[in-house]
């Protein structure tokens, strides 16, 4: 594979009128980050944090330009760590990718050896972007929500911004593992998918947005995952059970929360912070284990959207907007290769 020839990649750039534009290019495999493993990418995924990328939002692309992508599947190509060798199936997600690394918009990635998981023999390069950070970051709320010790039959289980990416496939775990799911969403032409997935019962997200003061609301749900953040956030926590567990994962919908101590100390309610960038590499690979096995689930193709990287800023503007659903995979194998 000779240096000199190019393949493609979305670059996020500023101009000299300060306009950021996010567009395909042809680099070489010499432009790329240092890093261990050489990886020709299949397919990446769309992200809340890719879209805020592709705007060069300084908390996530701070130095420019930048490729975006903070998933990326498919083969090795190249690699000076034994542990991997060309021809190896692959994932990355999290760690620097696609924030100070450029990231998985690309038909190759150059990226530390610690950062590369061996794809799981039962999951294909596709299949593992369907779940990517969104399914990754859903798996690891669903296992916060088991090792508090709630068991399913024990009371609804609420997740927040159920059409999301993360959100969607929370339900479709939560549900698969016999928990009563309830979704909340204000897409109500995503009610059908939703119940595909396993919902029992669909509310609207006002439901779950009590701007009052007061610290506790009726207990309603076991547990919770919640995507948005914010006020919604504050609503679940004072609304879930006695010794209920919350695993929060977004800030769509703000990042302050307006609260009191009292559902922690009268309640005993438990707010797990779930990180899927920095997670430790041990519980990352049981994760990827688990998606793969015992949590695999068939999600709904017509809820999975295929774009290209040309595709990927109008895509990641309806993202920010709100206007998307499901899950949205970047096919780069339509590229040059080097």
């Amino acid at each position: 594979m000779a240096t000199a020839e190019t393949f493609s990649c979305l670059v996020v750039r500023r101009n000299e009128t300060d306009e950021v534009t996010a567009a395909p290019e042809s680099k070489t495999i010499d432009d790329l980050p240092g890093g261990e493993v050489l990886i020709k990418v299949e397919y990446s995924s769309l992200n809340y944090k890719d879209a805020l990328a592709c705007q060069a939002h300084p908390g996530v692309a701070s130095d420019l330009p930048h490729v975006p992508g903070i998933d990326a599947a498919g083969v090795v190509a190249k690699s000076a760590d034994p542990d991997f060798k060309p021809g190896d199936a692959v994932l990355v997600t999290g760690y620097d990718l696609g924030t100070s690394h450029w990231g998985g918009y690309s038909r190759y990635i150059r990226v530390p050896a610690s950062w590369v998981v061996l794809m799981p023999t039962s999951l294909n390069a596709r299949d593992a972007m369907i779940y990517g950070t969104a399914g990754f970051t859903a798996a690891q709320c669903v296992a916060a929500v088991e090792h508090h010790g709630i068991q399913p039959g024990e009371g609804e289980v609420l997740v927040t911004g159920a059409s999301g990416g993360v959100g969607s496939l929370s339900v479709a775990m939560l549900a698969k593992l016999g928990y009563t799911v309830v979704a909340a969403t204000g897409k109500t032409h995503q009610h059908d998918m939703l119940t595909k997935l396993g919902a029992a019962k669909i509310i609207g997200r006002e439901q779950v947005n009590n701007s009052s003061d007061r610290p506790l609301l009726r207990a309603g749900w076991s547990a919770a995952v919640d995507t948005v953040g914010g006020n919604t956030l504050s609503t679940v926590l004072r609304s879930t059970q006695h010794r209920g567990c919350i695993a929060a994962c977004g800030l769509a919908g703000g990042h302050d929360l307006p609260l009191t101590v009292y559902p922690f100390i009268l309640r005993g309610v438990t707010l797990a912070g779930i990180d899927s960038a920095k997670c430790p590499r041990g519980s990352r690979l049981k994760i990827w284990e688990h998606l793969a096995k015992q949590w695999r689930i068939d999600y709904p193709q017509d809820a999975v959207h295929e774009i290209e990287l040309a595709d990927v800023p109008v895509r990641a503007n309806e993202m920010l907007a709100g206007k998307t659903s499901g899950r949205t995979l970047v096919k780069l194998s339509r590229h040059k290769d080097a």
